[in-house]
């Protein structure tokens, strides 16, 4: 599988800034077959794991991230920039590289107790996916793991999930 999601991700580079080679997962978007392939390796990978609900990492953790909630019939919770939500919203800010962002939830979203996957496309240094996993203890629930299209291995963003959850699914390593 891996191989096959390899041959489709295409490299931008420069992009979104010089010096970034960009790993653009839309093409698969184009594959309806590889789409649904890349869903169901996902399911099979977290399939021993008690998934109450899939919280997905807006924008491209929505493509795989909804679609796994479909195929495990639990709940899909998107997770937004700030302002994005139209309801009331638990938030969590976090520092990058240049600045800060902040990311929300709906409050009522997250059940306490309740056992939480995050997907997202791609793990990098794992600011986002540490602040998702924030929010969900914020609201008394557990992270039982992190399902990824593309981890960039060399960046670490793996070690500092753990601190969360041992259960780190990629797709594809870089």
């Amino acid at each position: 599988m891996e191989e096959k999601i390899k041959a489709v991700i295409r490299d931008v580079v420069d992009f979104p800034k010089k010096g970034i080679i960009f790993k653009d997962i839309t093409p698969i978007l184009e594959n309806p077959i590889l789409t649904k392939e890349v869903n169901e390796e996902f399911k099979r990978r977290v399939s021993h794991l008690k998934i109450d609900a899939v919280m997905g990492v807006e924008s491209r953790g929505f493509f795989w991230g909804l679609l796994l909630s479909q195929l495990l019939e639990v709940p899909f919770i998107p997770v937004r920039k700030k302002g994005k939500l139209p309801y009331k919203t638990i938030a969590y800010k976090y520092d990058l590289e240049y600045g800060s962002a902040e990311i929300e939830v709906h409050i009522d979203a997250i059940k306490p107790g309740s056992n939480i996957l995050i997907h997202d496309d791609l793990l990098a240094t794992g600011g986002t996916a540490i602040a998702a996993a924030e929010i969900i203890k914020m609201q008394k629930a557990t992270v039982c793991g992190f399902a990824f299209l593309v981890i960039l291995d060399f960046l670490n963003g793996e070690q500092k999930l753990k601190a969360y959850s041992d259960n780190i699914i990629g797709l594809v390593n870089y």
